[in-house]
């Protein structure tokens, strides 16, 4: 049972649970137990599994490790503390890893100080990185405390030397367990944590979040299932004892008649007052294009303030060398600023940071409490956060997240369920092990949450796959993995390479198209494939903030030379982060009630006063909001929660765009405008231009496209298949069904020493997917293939529920023709026009609309002024 654990227990309770040397030690080194430790430390002293939710720098990890510090003390002061792992801590970072080991240093030398005596508690990281020489070491004298990623847990289970040293493992902590649920890395640790229960019987499982959404849903993550009942857990939540100080700030007074240079120049002076203002500043860009972007241009153009040494990018594309350099320069607060995309929000120690900077909307509550969690990281300090917003769609988006965050609002996040790739990985793993029964192997893995609702229909089709029943396949090289006896109800690995194959092929991140740049023999990060594609010799980039001169490629590899510029800024192919659905929601929430305020006749005093009430903005944001919607309900309607838009409008050489005022967030939108576009094309025998954005989504063509049409044929029961349809012949699938032809070994990623390049690996995929289709439909990876793109890559389960909406007439759709786009459109038809509108065009064709929208309406602005 899941049950939130609310006592808190006094310190004199607590240090009755703990050794005397470990009490005196905390005692020397804090006068108090943080919230978070006086609610969870005793709990775990009783083993019992709990999930400890609270924000950065609230004593998280020193919680889960106080009382296993305290047992392996008492067990070596005893002399009974054996060869064995007692602890295994398991993190999404290999960065996160290596911390953690550092941190357990001081105390555990601390501890043996106090004692006078040698401790002998031993703690080791083992990751890929590990060297050979280490891991050997370890087999001999093997951790207490066993630091390591989900992967090489993964590995670890099937090395029968080292599984010995694993059998007695009695505590697993689970650190950044938000970051890993909803992916397939959380898919994949789940099924690892019942194989290691079924080899030790039960442990005590400790999950480390920051801020998430449902905390019941990731403690049945963490605890799983035992004959069909949630094991029970213990829930700690202590996410708003830190006081918040956000805001949203732009760098113009009006957003829309600002032209796009004065915007630009007004966000780098503004962040750059911001900085100035501050020790350390931390700024996310969402992209690792805007990372080195926002370098280039503060050294660029304010040269007295930053250069390469108090100024550096961290992103995942930067070289691990440069990015632990960047880190260790934040620890010892040498950096006056750094600038990531994304790859600083988890729980990396850079130390001290004054002030959080996002670049316009992180796109969920819980991202921009994460990031914004990293400043003030002691306890009882305020997190201090800036939002910079540049548009009109963003200010509102930003504002409306910034109440949720200040309410404690917090946006769910979707755990992958019944993914059979996985599946076919791990079925491979424990047939390493040793000779399963079928039966019982489906009741083990239907312990993990993730595949509790696993059909033995799946479950048998993965085991026919991998046991080589499909004979075509040979034809294609994918050979048998295992055995499987009908009569005996068994299954075993087959062949002498099985942990060799497994072990150099596991995990659930695919093989990415990165092209490794190499400046004077040194490895300085990576670029993708396409943009390699368009370098010619003497070309320079920006990489890391600093510029380099391109001289040549060969194979995935560039050869590089240092310059001065000037740079072409790198087009990053990465995908842009999608808004949250339920934040969405809100925004639509919103937009509803200023409907009503309008439809009500209320005067500008009153909206702008609710506007202050409900979003917690300053004047100039206030009127900005208060413009954009009045501009929208004088011109057309305010699409909302209760009413989808659907707007006709004709653009540049007479192009017809049907555009639907979706504001769903992209994963959702992307669902619905493949579905349309197949109809349309399907009734019409045509191509249209699809374009999507959170909020929403437009089709196009030189002739009636009949997209209203089209979506009106969409119901409840046709939408998934025909969604599904939607797929065939697409680089979605095409692309979905290389990874997990990749990760349920269809393909070999690594054999006997040499790897796949990814081209190669590219191809592969799609001749095995052309093979598959024809040969079977139904065939477990394909279909896979087809549940990752629709319920992860896209967001069936809420486009869905639009379409339920709609036809309950919950939602009401309206149309209406334009010859101008309305103004919630503007960003969405200019994004249209990207290959042929440069930005400053872009900004001017957008203020143009925006002048001409105004023309129109003057007389009804009239009325309300």
């Amino acid at each position: 049972m899941i049950h939130e654990q609310t006592k808190n227990y006094s310190k004199k309770a607590i240090y009755k649970t703990l050794h005397p040397w470990v009490r005196k030690w905390f005692d020397s080194k804090f006068d108090d137990f943080t919230p978070a430790q006086k609610r969870s430390i005793v709990e775990i002293h009783k083993n019992k599994n709990i999930l400890v939710s609270s924000p950065t720098g609230s004593g998280k990890t020193l919680t889960s490790f106080l009382s296993i510090i305290s047992e392996l003390t008492a067990l070596s002061e005893n002399g009974k503390l054996e060869d064995k792992v007692y602890c295994i801590y398991i993190s999404p970072l290999k960065a996160l890893d290596n911390d953690i080991e550092k941190n357990l240093d001081e105390p555990l030398r601390e501890i043996e100080e106090i004692a006078g005596k040698p401790l002998g508690i031993r703690k080791a990281v083992r990751t890929g990185d590990t060297t050979q020489y280490q891991r050997q070491k370890m087999l001999k004298v093997p951790p207490h405390i066993l630091i390591t990623t989900p992967e090489t847990l993964s590995i670890l289970l099937v090395a029968p030397k080292f599984r010995e040293k694993l059998s007695h493992v009695k505590y697993v902590i689970i650190d950044e367990i938000h970051s890993l649920a909803e992916n397939k890395r959380g898919v994949h640790l789940s099924l690892s944590l019942e194989r290691l229960q079924h080899l030790v019987g039960n442990f005590t499982r400790i999950g480390l979040s920051a801020t998430v959404s449902p905390l019941k849903e990731v403690a049945r993550f963490l605890v799983g299932y035992e004959y069909g009942v949630e094991r029970d857990c213990e829930i700690v939540n202590i996410n708003y004892l830190k006081d918040l100080d956000m805001e949203v700030m732009c760098p113009v007074s009006d957003i829309t008649i600002a032209d796009e240079e004065d915007t630009r120049l007004g966000l780098y002076s503004l962040l750059d007052d911001l900085i100035q203002e501050n020790k350390t500043t931390l700024i996310f860009t969402n992209t690792r294009s805007g990372t080195e972007r926002f370098v280039y241009n503060l050294k660029k153009m304010f040269p007295m303030n930053y250069n390469s040494k108090n100024i550096m990018a961290h992103h995942s594309s930067l070289s691990k060398e440069v990015r632990l350099e960047t880190e260790n320069n934040l620890k010892e607060g040498n950096l006056k600023a750094v600038v990531s995309s994304t790859s600083l929000e988890l729980g990396i120690d850079i130390g001290y940071i004054d002030l959080v900077v996002l670049i316009n909307s992180p796109k969920s509550v819980s991202r921009a409490l994460q990031r914004i969690g990293r400043s003030g990281h002691r306890l009882h300090e305020k997190s201090r956060g800036k939002i910079i917003v540049t548009d009109r769609d963003d200010l509102v988006e930003c504002s409306v997240l910034l109440k949720n965050a200040k309410e404690g609002k917090i946006d769910k996040i979707q755990i992958p369920k019944n993914c059979l790739d996985v599946l076919a990985q791990h079925i491979y793993g424990m047939s390493i092990e040793n000779v399963w029964d079928i039966d019982y192997a489906y009741d083990v893995i239907r312990k993990s949450y993730c595949y509790k609702d696993l059909t033995k229909d799946d479950y048998e089709d993965v085991l026919s796959y991998m046991a080589g029943e499909y004979p075509q396949l040979e034809e294609r090289y994918v050979y048998a993995k295992i055995w499987i006896d009908y009569e005996k109800r068994t299954f075993g690995k087959r062949g002498k390479l099985a942990r060799m194959l497994y072990s150099t092929n596991i995990g659930t991140i695919p093989d990415s198209s990165g092209v490794l740049v190499k400046c004077d023999g040194e490895t300085v990060g990576k670029i993708e494939s396409e943009f390699m594609e368009r370098l010619k010799k003497g070309d320079t980039f920006v990489l890391g903030g600093s510029t380099y001169r391109f001289n040549y490629g060969k194979g995935m590899t560039i050869n590089v030379s240092p310059s001065s510029g000037p740079p072409t800024i790198p087009s990053w192919f990465s995908q842009q982060l999608p808004l949250s659905f339920d934040l969405a929601m809100d925004i639509q929430r919103f937009r509803a009630l200023m409907d009503s305020k309008f439809q009500y006749r209320r005067s500008k005093e009153d909206i702008m006063e609710f506007i202050y009430d409900y979003l917690y903005v300053d004047d100039f944001a206030a009127n900005s909001i208060y413009e954009y919607f009045v501009e929208q309900f004088k011109y057309a309607q305010i699409p909302s929660n209760r009413k989808m838009l659907v707007e006709y409008y004709r653009g540049f050489g007479d192009r017809r765009f049907v555009i639907f005022h979706s504001l769903f967030g992209r994963k959702v939108n992307d669902a619905l405008s493949r579905a349309v576009a197949y109809l349309v094309a399907r009734r019409y025998n045509m191509n249209v231009t699809i374009s999507i954005s959170d909020n929403g989504f437009y089709l196009s063509s030189d002739s009636k496209i009949g997209g209203l049409e089209s979506f009106n044929e969409l119901t409840p029961e046709n939408f998934r298949p025909i969604l599904t349809q939607s797929l065939d012949k697409t680089e979605t699938l095409a692309s979905r069904f290389r990874h997990c032809a990749g990760r349920s070994l269809m393909t070999l990623r690594r054999y006997k020493g040499e790897s796949k390049s990814v081209g190669r690996q590219q191809v592969r995929g799609k001749i095995l997917l052309k093979f598959v289709q024809e040969m079977d439909e139904n065939f477990s990876i394909l279909k896979e293939a087809k549940r990752e793109a629709l319920e992860d890559y896209m967001d069936v389960e809420n486009a869905q529920k639009v379409i339920e909406w709609i036809a309950s007439e919950e939602m009401e759709i309206k149309t209406i023709n334009t010859v101008i786009p309305t103004p919630f459109a503007f960003n969405l038809v200019s994004q249209g026009y990207l290959d042929v509108l440069n930005q400053n065009d872009r900004a001017e064709f957008t203020k143009r609309m925006h002048l001409a929208v105004l023309e129109k309406i003057k007389d009804k602005l009239s009325d309300i002024y």
